[in-house]
Order: C-alpha cells, then sequence, then structure tokens
C-alpha cells in the first residue's frame, strides 16, 4: 500500500507522495521554512502564504507534492 501524506493550512491540504518524488529539492530549495527533510513533520504549511505554497507545488517537477482546496 503506498503511503501518502497529507498536511492542512486552512482550506489547503498539501499532498505528498513519497514514492514519486526524485528528490530534485525544489521545495527544499524554493521554501526552507515549509520544506525540511529532517524536521518533523517535515511539511509545516503554516511558514508560508497559501499563494505561495500553490505555486511552489506548482512547480514539483516530480509531482509528488500537490494539493486540493476545500
Amino acid at each position: 500500500m503506498e503511503t501518502i501524506k497529507e498536511y492542512q493550512k486552512d482550506d489547503l491540504t498539501i499532498i505528498w507522495q513519497p514514492k514519486k518524488c526524485i528528490h530534485s529539492a525544489v521545495c527544499v530549495k524554493t521554501l526552507p521554512k515549509v520544506y525540511d527533510p529532517k524536521g518533523s513533520p517535515w511539511v509545516k504549511p503554516e511558514n508560508a502564504s497559501l499563494e505561495v505554497l500553490k505555486s511552489q507545488i506548482d512547480a514539483c517537477p516530480s509531482k509528488a507534492l500537490s494539493y486540493r482546496e476545500s
């Protein structure tokens, strides 16, 4: 069974599918205060605005990061 992690900020749910990740580190380089591979949890969406989060997620080359809005 594939692991899928979800992180919430307001009406935005960030979805991370680790098996898709190619470790390009675009997320970490773009938003180091949000994505900290050594942190727990490693995604801290409270450290960026919704617009910035969506823009960065849209730039994920592997699409391991995605989002849905409710």
